[in-house]
């Protein structure tokens, strides 16, 4: 799978930063330049955000993927409402859309509305394992399937907004212009690399259902200039403020109209979250919203507008609005055709006694260690320095501390003191 978050070697630094950054430990620094492991990273983008010389950049598709189609269809996520000052009317937005390439829209909080439908009677009719967590988020499900394998079968057996979206927009296309399928094309504007991800690597469907995903942030900038010119627009939205308030935290869990859920929003948030349900902690919890990104979509790195401020715009907009306007008539329409399996990047051998020896080893390791989690050696803990030797990635010398005891030993003198950065020097 190719990840969209990726590494610009020639604006990095070597600077660390991002290792602390990664919730999944998926960055190391070597040879004085960062190397994401794809295996482990969610494309969360926290990296994005924390490089300091913008080296982590977001690949999505570039825009003359248009010219492809004969007509294209808009996705555009909720989030990218909340990006525009003093607008108190989504119109505005969706026939911006049809003025820079587009030649339809559909609203991906139209297919939230319904997935929210379908989750509500779900959860009153079937068995489903409580609590249920959501299916929303990408990187949140990946992370399930990388760290939580106990709670995968947890996760709501339904597609994602986009992807309902997506099936139910091109089959309304083809039934309007008569042109097949394969000429439509349906593009989705992401607010986060995970769902760049998705879009092209979808995790429940056979085969994708989106044929291009745009970064918010490039397609806000088109719809500046365009949206001075469609005049008064009325009549084009067609979701409620169900769909709306998935934008930010809180939207999808609230349109449940159960206050049994948790809200959470932050990978390290939603670890120690599913730690507690793993644990059995939450009895009373039912549902669990996940949401990689700070504040939900609205927090995404491909967006323009501080999260905050995004949110603020979006409960604003949600006033004027019914409370929703879509249900999902077939449940089959959003049913899923692959089932999520638990993706081991974690396991340190095939063979359980290898396996047991090496994280042995790793303990044994990690206690010889300072324990300071500096990140000097380009591991973002002490613990992945011990399991990156153990697996063969490293060394004990790329410990400065260990470098600095090998060096006074060979020199019979204290004077290796002097190589170690001020911060961790024990002697004036």
């Amino acid at each position: 799978m190719t990840r969209s978050v990726t590494l610009d070697r020639d604006k990095c630094k070597g600077c660390t930063t991002c290792i602390k950054k990664c919730p999944t430990e998926a960055i190391r620094v070597r040879r004085g330049r960062a190397h994401i492991i794809d295996e482990r990273c969610v494309d969360c983008g926290l990296c994005v955000r924390a490089c300091p010389n913008h080296a982590k950049k977001v690949v999505y598709d570039d825009w003359a993927l248009l010219e492809r189609f004969e007509h294209n269809i808009a996705l555009p996520a909720p989030a990218l409402y909340g990006q525009f000052h003093n607008m108190e009317n989504i119109n505005y937005v969706l026939a911006g859309l049809t003025q820079i390439g587009f030649h339809s829209v559909y609203e991906v909080s139209k297919a939230a509305e319904m997935i929210s439908d379908w989750t509500r009677k779900a959860m009153k009719t079937s068995d489903l394992p409580r609590p249920v967590l959501s299916s929303a988020c990408p990187a949140s499900v990946r992370l399930v399937c990388q760290r939580f394998p106990n709670l995968i079968p947890h996760i709501a057996p339904v597609v994602a907004p986009a992807e309902l979206a997506a099936m139910r927009a091109r089959e309304e296309a083809v039934a309007a212009t008569g042109l097949p399928a394969e000429r439509i094309g349906v593009f989705f504007i992401s607010a986060c690399p995970a769902n760049v991800t998705a879009a092209h690597h979808p995790l429940r469907l056979k085969q994708k259902v989106i044929d291009g995903a745009f970064s918010l942030s490039e397609v806000y900038v088109k719809l500046l200039s365009a949206m001075k010119k469609v005049g008064t627009p009325s009549g084009l939205t067609t979701s409620g403020l169900m769909g709306v308030g998935w934008a930010p935290t809180g939207g999808e869990a609230a349109a449940l109209l159960s206050d049994r859920y948790i809200a959470v929003d932050g990978i390290d948030n939603i670890i120690s979250v599913l730690e507690a349900v793993e644990d059995q902690k939450l009895p009373e919890v039912e549902f669990v919203e996940m949401n990689a990104c700070t504040q939900g979509c609205v927090g995404g790195c491909l967006n323009i507008e501080n999260p905050f401020a995004a949110r603020m715009r979006i409960k604003r907009l949600m006033k004027y609005l019914p409370v929703s306007c879509n249900k999902l008539e077939d449940p089959e329409q959003a049913a899923v055709q692959v089932e999520l399996a638990h993706t081991p990047v974690l396991k340190l051998s095939a063979d359980l006694s290898d396996a047991i020896e090496k994280n042995a080893r790793i303990e044994a390791l990690s206690k010889k260690l300072p324990g300071l989690g500096c990140g000097a050696c380009g591991a973002p803990s002490c613990r992945a320095l011990a399991e990156d030797i153990v697996l063969g990635f490293g060394s004990e010398g790329d410990c400065i501390f260990t470098m600095r005891e090998r060096m006074m030993y060979m020199s019979g003198t204290g004077d290796a003191e002097q190589y170690l950065p001020p911060p961790f020097r024990r002697e004036d």
